[in-house]
């Protein structure tokens, strides 16, 4: 035990405290010292103290439940402002966000002037974006802006919120407004950014200093030599990313050279996996090559990644019309349609890859189960018979072969099957 705990033990709090002080000197920061410390504080009746060590433990340990009560207590009475603020966060920390959000207004009603209130307009603003609750966090950066327009991250997020509402121009508009009226350049390659998606790439290669910016400003411009020329002199700064490869990617797809346009997706792709980007580089490639059944497989692909699988299995059939002998593919589409709940669309697929591929395991044991759930116990004896010639130790047979084979499978499934199709009239 410490001489300083000795001492709180003993309810010498006073020297307690002082040795507690001599401790927190040589371990700045440490949360347990500062706790005792505050602690203490209360029980000496030093509340300043007290705050300040409070306050100090929310900087190292923001999520400290404690202190935000302590302090809660010792502000309730005399600074509403802090009060509200501290209340505010302590809800948020605790994924309570409306009691959160009525706090921060509370707060701002309460401080003594729009300078004060700044911190929890911020964190109102915030919480109203996290929600994407967009309109009403413009509204309130708008506010900050009366009394913090020298900060340039007020734009910033200003840009953002009106990208997600508005669209690309405004949030340009928005950053360009920043910079003539604030003589802003700290988020210039932002809006370098927003300019090349924008497609504006003069006006990004006016302003930015990054090498990569500038090279697909250059093809965008259709001045393909000189972005190469670009990327060359940057190989050795950029060799290893992902951005570098995709413009050297764009370079070659640009000049028509296709292995090679492939060989920096593949290093892109090794970079980043499983990135969108990747399949939509390669389509875009196909379709230039007229090869339209990759075209749709990639499109397939990517919109697999980013969510979209309606979309994809339209894809993906549009690929199947231009190579319906496609394994792979087959299996997708089935998994799909599968996925969807269309267990009978499913089931065409399935006998089909069972039709291209006769030891298809996958596709025999689906086959089967689709069988026995319509109440088919012959025709899932069969692909039952098959897959077990496939693979003898197959589970699935296993398990249900006898079961089926003496009459226990799915007898009411077939009847049912058929009342769906034809319509309640058949008893």
């Amino acid at each position: 035990m410490s001489t300083a705990e000795q001492l709180e033990q003993e309810e010498r709090y006073e020297e307690a405290y002082e040795e507690y002080k001599k401790k927190l000197a040589q371990k700045e920061g440490d949360v347990e010292i500062l706790t005792r410390l505050a602690h203490l504080a209360l029980i000496l009746e030093k509340k300043d103290d007290a705050k300040f060590y409070y306050a100090k433990i929310l900087e190292y340990d923001p999520s400290n439940i404690l202190a935000h009560e302590q302090l809660l207590d010792l502000f309730i009475n005399e600074d509403k402002f802090k009060y509200y603020l501290l209340r505010g966060n302590m809800h948020a920390l605790q994924q309570q966000m409306s009691f959160a959000k009525s706090d921060y207004k509370k707060a701002i009603a309460h401080a003594k002037d729009p300078q004060e209130a700044l911190p929890a307009r911020y964190l109102h603003a915030g919480l109203c974006e996290g929600q994407e609750k967009y309109t009403e966090a413009i509204d309130e950066y708008l506010r900050i802006s009366d009394y913090d327009d020298k900060n340039p991250v007020v734009y910033l997020k200003l840009a953002e919120l009106y990208e997600k509402t508005e669209g690309i121009q405004s949030a340009i508009d928005t950053l360009e407004r920043g910079k003539k009226d604030n003589g802003f350049t700290e988020y210039d390659e932002v809006l370098a950014g927003y300019y090349i998606r924008n497609s504006q790439p003069q006006k990004a290669l006016e302003i930015t200093k990054n090498e990569l910016t500038k090279a697909r400003a250059l093809f965008d411009l259709g001045k393909n030599d000189e972005g190469y020329d670009v990327l060359m002199k940057v190989k050795d700064t950029f060799g290893t990313d992902k951005l570098y490869h995709s413009l050297l990617a764009q370079y070659y797809f640009q000049k028509d050279m296709y292995e090679e346009a492939f060989k920096e997706i593949d290093v892109y792709e090794k970079i980043q996996p499983n990135s969108a980007l990747v399949y939509q580089m390669r389509a875009l490639i196909y379709e230039k090559m007229n090869d339209s059944f990759n075209e749709h497989l990639n499109w397939g692909k990517y919109n697999v990644i980013r969510g979209d699988k309606d979309v994809a299995l339209n894809e993906y059939m549009t690929a199947y019309r231009f190579n319906n002998k496609n394994i792979d593919l087959i299996e997708t589409i089935a998994s799909l349609l599968e996925a969807e709940g269309d267990k009978t669309k499913a089931s065409e697929f399935y006998e089909r890859l069972a039709d291209i591929d006769s030891k298809n395991t996958l596709a025999l044991q689906k086959l089967a189960e689709f069988r026995e759930s319509i109440g088919d116990d012959g025709g899932a004896l069969d692909y039952m018979e098959r897959l077990r010639e496939v693979d003898p130790r197959n589970k699935y047979v296993a398990d249900n072969y006898d079961r089926i084979a003496n009459g226990g499978g799915n007898s009411e499934g077939i009847l049912s099957f058929f009342k769906n199709f034809f319509g309640s009239k058949m008893r």
